[in-house]
């Protein structure tokens, strides 16, 4: 497993410090546990998203039929 170094203000490494003793966790695990939810943020939809939102009701939705392409003057 990767270590990763980083800096803060002593305000933020005292909030942080608290936190993970009332999480229960080592302030290393609770830190990695932080940034890992951070990183996956951003991984795509979460788990049983669509779910929230029923299932679709009705005929498939359909693409319309694609608009021919404009013409253009070419360079000389």
């Amino acid at each position: 497993m990767t270590q990763l170094h980083c800096y803060v203000p002593e305000e933020v490494a005292r909030q942080v410090k608290l936190r993970a003793e009332q999480s229960g966790l080592p302030l290393s695990r609770y830190l990695a546990e932080l940034v890992k939810r951070d990183a996956q943020a951003d991984a795509g939809w979460p788990e049983n998203y669509f779910d929230l939102f029923g299932k679709w009701e009705g005929d498939p939705p359909e693409r319309p039929a694609q608009l021919p392409l404009e013409k253009r003057l070419g360079f000389e």
